[in-house]
């Protein structure tokens, strides 16, 4: 079957046809447009409904993977923590006499500082501004004029792909966990000083993490770690190397020897040889353990 036209139209009508149906189908997916934008504006409205400050918000069940490290909940009312108590059981942090493990609780006294997920408040904040773009485009710009829902439509786009990034998470802005320290008052009692606390988001999903630090050079006087210190000067005397070989696998004998009578435990974790600043203080991890 022919789809040609007879008899033929000439060029200059035939450009002015198609000129015309441009303009019909611009017009139907303009129309077509203010549908598709009060769904959307059900879904935001969605979104800000869950992080919204509205008692009694959400408790999350937080524990450690195969292990009892870590025991514990929270509680998010909004983008704030209001509620948490944890249990730790590190090797590093001793529990008090007559106790299992180590409580950290958050504090509910009304002077206590607020612990806020600053990358929910980000979230929260963009879809406001969504929510307003969708109501600017509705009813309050020329909803047929194409320029003005293009340059709304992108402006839509930005907010929403900065509140998936916030949500997804070690996006620029966010700040390392020792560069943003909690403040110990938050708790009750108060945070240990060797202790950090910190939450954060990753994929859309609250992350825990909390490093038992100590100083980094605490006895040698000069910036080198001690462990090497023990290598250079005890290294020398051994046969061959042998005497410097050391376990990697955390089953050691020696280790578990010089663990056993208080000496220092060979950390295994992704920190365990970095140099961190934190509270203007050069510190390593000691013990580490991420809850998601």
């Amino acid at each position: 079957m022919s789809t040609l036209l007879w008899p033929p139209i000439a060029a200059p009508d035939l450009e002015k046809e198609e000129e015309v149906s441009l303009a019909r189908e611009l017009r139907w997916l303009l129309d077509s447009l203010q549908e598709t934008l009060a769904s959307l504006k059900s879904g935001l409205e969605e979104c800000a409904e869950l992080l919204a400050p509205k008692e009694p918000g959400s408790t999350l069940v937080l524990s450690s993977l195969r292990s009892e490290n870590l025991k514990g909940f929270i509680t998010r009312v909004g983008t704030r923590i209001v509620k948490g108590d944890i249990q730790l059981r590190l090797p590093s942090l001793p529990p008090p006499k007559g106790a299992a493990s180590y409580k950290l609780s958050i504090s509910t006294l009304p002077s206590a500082p607020t612990i806020t997920l600053q990358q929910l408040t980000t979230t929260r904040t963009l879809i406001n501004a969504c929510l307003d773009v969708v109501d600017a485009t509705r009813w309050t710009g020329d909803q047929g004029n194409a320029d003005f829902i293009s340059g709304q439509m992108k402006l839509l786009h930005e907010n929403i792909q900065e509140a998936k990034g916030a949500l997804k998470g070690w996006t620029d802005d966010q700040k390392a966990w020792n560069e943003e320290p909690i403040d110990a008052k938050a708790f009750q009692p108060p945070l240990p000083g060797n202790v950090s606390f910190h939450l954060s988001i990753s994929e859309a999903a609250v992350l825990l993490n909390v490093r038992t630090l100590e100083a980094a050079f605490p006895n040698t006087g000069t910036n080198t770690p001690l462990s090497f210190v023990g290598a250079s000067s005890g290294g020398a005397s051994s046969n061959n190397g042998a005497g410097t070989a050391q376990s990697y696998t955390g089953f050691s004998l020696r280790e578990r020897l010089a663990s056993a009578l208080g000496g220092q435990r060979q950390a295994f974790h992704d920190e365990a040889h970095e140099v961190f600043t934190y509270r203007d203080q050069e510190v390593m991890v000691k013990d580490k353990v991420r809850v998601e």
